[in-house]
């Protein structure tokens, strides 16, 4: 992700279970209140850091119902404190604006009524500068409670899933920005000095084969969302991961080749999107004067061959797959090598689909009450993703954790890489 020296990794790696077991604020320890302030602190300047490189009129755009403003993206994550963590833990907190709960909710029916999705660019007011007033309200209530409350070890996970709600934002803000930023014929950057990260591969063991009984699923107690558990037990058929991304290079072999046009290499209802919406090359890229080039928060650049292909859908990636004669790694079959340390750029560059299905694992339950609307409700129809990309922030990746869309979409920062049965 673009960098700039106010930036610094914030590791959200502490575990609730380390808090003292004391509720009483006189005798509890005051480490872990300085770790959650300094934690609370450093995720929401990030998220402004990514904001301030965005004017005002930048902030207020829609460009299609599935990507937000970034303005709303800032008061949602504002909201989540605000509705999950001020309002039932601390009495005398007065909301900056009562109508900011409708405006700024998103999928949480038990919370009440919100904007409809679609209609969010639609919010002109309050302005980029009232949010900012509206975050800077909320911040000094979550650091007062945070610093005084009696009952802190009740509001420190709630602390934590709200960062890691924060980052995932922080990601969805540059990916959303960047689908608003492609149909500008000015071609923006978002950050002139964006460069693609440089690959770890010089650092990947040899791959090995991946099969046998495997334990996959969060297992320690650091942080995770609910859909990552439980941990349990599966069954690998002998396999082998690339241990190299899909590159630009070997995708333009794929176009060259006529793999858009193939329909013996497609899903039914791949063929038929592909079709539908004219699909002659990933997203975001555009032929000039003969040449192809691809629109990235650094602005429009020349496709690097060498670089990994981004910005596919999973029904593309299913088509590459089965041209190049291999298929996606299961969901399992990828964290069991990313474990193993056997995959280059398994995080940092981009997601990575494979072929398994988003539904719950053995066992799961859903998180109660609102906030177990979270991700349960989500399981069908969509499709995993593993690792993370060139905008996840940093300390929000593990091999445990499953990211999830619908089969079309293609503005994420997403990729692939191939596996291989034996035999």
């Amino acid at each position: 992700m673009p960098r700039s020296a106010a930036s610094r990794p914030i590791r959200l790696s502490e575990t609730v279970g380390s808090l003292p077991d004391s509720t009483d604020a006189a005798t509890a320890s005051d480490e872990p209140r300085r770790f959650w302030r300094e934690a609370f602190r450093g995720v929401r300047a990030e998220t402004e850091r990514r904001a301030g490189l965005l004017s005002a009129e930048d902030q207020v755009v829609q460009s299609m119902p599935d990507a937000s403003p970034t303005k709303w993206h800032r008061a949602h994550v504002t909201w989540f404190f605000e509705e999950f963590l001020l309002r039932p833990f601390a009495p005398a907190y007065k909301p900056f604006d009562e109508r900011f709960a409708y405006l700024f909710n998103s999928y949480y029916v038990s919370a009440g009524p919100r904007q409809a999705r679609p209609q969010r660019g639609l919010i002109t007011r309050p302005g980029a500068a009232e949010v900012a007033d509206y975050r800077a309200h909320v911040d000094h209530a979550v650091a007062t409670l945070i610093e005084t409350t009696n009952d802190f070890a009740a509001i420190a996970p709630i602390v934590e899933i709200g960062l890691h709600h924060e980052q995932q934002h922080q990601e969805l803000l540059l990916t959303d920005i960047l689908h608003a930023f492609s149909l500008n014929a000015t071609h923006p950057a978002y950050d002139p000095h964006w460069r693609w990260p440089k690959s770890d591969a010089a650092s990947v063991a040899a791959v090995e084969s991946v099969g046998g009984v495997h334990r996959i699923g969060h297992d320690t107690d650091g942080f995770c969302f609910d859909n990552e558990r439980p941990a349990h037990e599966v069954l690998l058929a002998p396999v082998r991961l690339s241990r190299a991304l899909v590159t630009n290079g070997e995708w333009l072999a794929f176009m060259a080749d006529g793999g858009y046009t193939t329909p013996t290499l497609w899903l039914s209802d791949g063929f038929a999107a592909a079709e539908a919406e004219r699909w002659r090359a990933p997203g975001y890229w555009r032929q000039i004067d003969g040449a192809w080039f691809a629109m990235t928060l650094g602005g429009l650049r020349p496709v690097d061959p060498a670089q990994p292909v981004c910005h596919v859908s999973y029904y593309e990636a299913d088509a590459f797959a089965r041209w190049a004669g291999k298929h996606l790694p299961s969901e399992a079959e990828w964290e069991v090598a990313a474990r193993a340390g056997a995959l280059a750029d398994a995080f940092g560059k981009v997601w990575q689909w494979t072929r398994s299905a988003y539904s719950p694992y053995p066992g799961y339950r859903a998180t109660a009450g609102a906030l177990g609307e979270y991700n349960g409700k989500f399981m069908v129809n969509q499709m995993v993703l593993r690792g993370s990309s060139l905008a996840t922030p940093d300390g929000h990746a593990r091999a445990s954790y499953r990211n999830f869309f619908y089969p079309t979409a293609r503005w994420q920062f997403s990729g692939l890489r191939l596996a291989q049965f034996d035999g």
